[in-house]
């Protein structure tokens, strides 16, 4: 059980009602108190001197990267800092030795940063990419990806969870699919590993992509695990070397290969103590109370006569993402009323997912709310309360 205190870790929250956690979730105050703690008593570069202060920041920054490793229950593999999401999975696409007709096959459930690079290889160096497109509640079947897999498949990239439709989809059996044709593959759980238990080892993937924004920590933060560290760096440079001559240089080990210059310090450590804020609140039981959240903005919304949800239904196997629209309004003008009739922030348009809209035919996009475990019945009450008043007005 989430208890209700939690709320006033985040002082935001007594201003609006936040429900746009799927674009960035609010930090509470013991992560920026982590952040700050750096700033005033050890700000050092780290890795790089042998005083005191060095010595406090490199052990806060390795600490971090194992307060995160534990949290996907990362046994073996490398897990790698990045800025986000976008940037570990462009590592993905840089760093591998591609060959003139291997096979990617990825979704049209995915967001952009999981389909823009892909589609830049096809472009760039030739490689053969093919799209799988979901049921209208945004399923993914296994069954697809055995339609459309081959030798030649060299990765499969999918989504754990719906940014859009909330849906969680079956990665365990499709990491099956893929073992049988010995192809990897890659999971980016950007919406997956703030709201539900991961286990790295149980999904079966190669990679995990995940950014520390959507997890309460901060911006600028996140997360590359590889089972085998398999990639070439997408930078080389300080930090990222064992030795340098005039005749060339050898890269080290571990994640410091992947790490080059100086990295998000602050922004680690805040991350580093965003899992555990997740870690002591339980997340099975964010989950349980995310679940009870989405039945109910679900149930009312469907209850308005002239509102459409998107989606798997309050039944499904999902998380606390609900996509709707007012036949006849913008998604951007239902949003700004949500804004002005109650304070209430959600996310409008397209949502980084344009491919989707249009397998959906839903061409303005939809109106999005999205949880996280600071969101009460009470928010989703108001929303439900004022989405009814706005499509009765209109």
């Amino acid at each position: 059980m989430i208890p209700d205190d939690i709320r006033n870790d985040f002082p935001l929250l007594s201003e609006v009602c936040y429900l746009d956690s799927a674009a960035t979730s609010l930090s509470p105050e013991p992560v920026l108190e982590a952040m700050l703690e750096y700033e005033h008593r050890f700000r050092a570069n780290a890795g790089r001197g042998v005083h005191r202060i060095a010595q406090m920041a490199s052990q806060k920054y390795q600490d971090a990267h194992q307060n995160v490793r534990k949290f996907i229950h990362a046994q073996e593999g490398e897990l790698v800092f990045t800025r986000n999401s976008t940037e570990a999975i462009n590592m993905v696409a840089s760093g591998f030795p591609w060959q003139n007709g291997d096979l990617v096959i990825t979704t049209l459930l995915e967001h952009h940063s999981n389909l823009l690079p892909w589609m830049r290889l096809r472009d760039r160096q030739g490689i053969d990419l093919r799209l799988i497109a979901p049921a209208q509640d945004g399923t993914l079947d296994p069954a697809a990806l055995e339609a459309v897999i081959t030798r030649k498949t060299r990765l499969v990239a999918l989504t754990h969870a719906s940014n859009v439709l909330g849906n969680v989809v079956p990665v365990r059996e499709f990491a099956k699919v893929c073992q049988d044709y010995g192809a990897l593959l890659l999971v980016d759980g950007s919406q997956s590993v703030p709201h539900l238990p991961v286990d790295v080892e149980r999904l079966g993937c190669d990679f995990l992509c995940f950014s520390g924004h959507k997890m309460l920590g901060p911006t600028g933060t996140g997360v590359l695990f590889m089972k085998e560290p398999c990639l070439e760096p997408l930078l080389v440079g300080g930090g990222s070397v064992d030795r340098v001559t005039a005749a060339g240089y050898t890269l080290t080990e571990g994640y410091e290969r992947y790490e080059a210059g100086t990295p998000n310090i602050a922004g680690a450590i805040g991350l580093g103590r965003a899992v555990g804020y997740l870690e002591a609140l339980g997340m099975e039981d964010i989950r349980h109370h995310e679940q009870q959240i989405t039945r109910r903005i679900i149930d009312g919304l469907n209850g308005i006569g002239n509102v459409q949800v998107f989606g798997p239904g309050s039944a499904g196997n999902r998380i606390g993402v609900i996509s709707f629209a007012i036949p006849g309004l913008n998604p951007h003008d239902v949003a700004v009323m949500l804004d002005g009739e109650a304070k209430i922030m959600v996310r409008s348009g397209h949502h980084c997912c344009m491919p989707l809209m249009e397998q959906l035919n839903i061409p303005d996009g939809t109106v999005r709310a999205s949880l996280h475990c600071y969101n009460t019945i009470e928010d989703a009450e108001l929303l439900v309360d004022t989405v009814r008043k706005i499509a009765r007005d209109f």
